[in-house]
């Protein structure tokens, strides 16, 4: 495949070059996207345990300097919940606000994924008009060539148009799979921050409903006991 890839490159001719180019800006985004991603599934995954585990022991304040204090999506978004149940708003109040810090997140997990698809559309383009430019060529070349050499000369010709075409569905088809393999991995974590959000949601929902319980059972102890 390499050795077919070379060769279509030092026959294709000019753009090979701008296909080339394409390819490798496609490339390093996809690198980087990939780790960006990578690296917020690890943190958002060690956060929500961290906060999934003080909202279980209703440590509600800890839970709220932990979020303020990391950096990842998962804490900003479940800190921004947190924040209104510490002003003890409701429940819709709660998940507004987590839905909120979720929208604010999004971009941030999707920027520059879609440029792959860009790049790749690009790159079967540049093939095609690399190929028709060539294929203009060689026949306006064939026409005032010997007869006797024309059939070889436009076999020939188309030959290395082609070579276009090839090298810009060899770049194309790459970065098709890896964008629709960041865009699985992108939904995958924005599916983390939903269920996350329902979590935290009934973790504070329970914690609402046991202090009325503990009120109530404390006051008939208050009133029993002696003066």
């Amino acid at each position: 495949m390499i050795e077919t890839a070379v060769r279509f490159f030092q026959e294709g001719g000019f753009f090979m070059y701008p296909i080339s180019i394409v390819l490798v800006i496609g490339l390093i985004v996809a690198i980087e996207r990939y780790v960006y991603l990578t690296a917020q599934k690890h943190s958002n995954r060690k956060d929500f345990q961290r906060l999934h585990h003080m909202l279980a022991n209703r440590d509600v304040r800890g839970a709220v300097k932990y979020a303020s204090e990391s950096g990842s999506a998962m804490a900003n978004m479940i800190g921004a919940g947190l924040q209104r149940l510490v002003r003890r708003q409701s429940r819709e109040d709660i998940e507004y606000a987590m839905e909120e810090g979720l929208l604010e997140v999004m971009p941030r997990l999707e920027k520059r994924t879609q440029y792959l698809s860009t790049l790749a559309n690009v790159s079967t383009l540049l093939g095609l008009l690399g190929t028709i430019i060539g294929l203009i060529a060689a026949f306006t070349a064939v026409a005032s060539a010997d007869p006797a050499e024309k059939a070889s000369l436009l076999s020939q010709s188309i030959s290395v148009a082609m070579n276009t075409t090839a090298f810009g569905l060899m770049s194309a088809i790459p970065l098709l799979l890896v964008h629709s393999l960041l865009q699985t991995k992108t939904n995958e974590i924005v599916d983390s921050f939903e269920m996350a959000g329902v979590k935290v949601l009934n973790l504070v929902s329970d914690g609402k409903a046991a202090a009325p319980a503990a009120a109530a059972t404390a006051a008939p102890n208050k009133a029993g006991s002696p003066a």
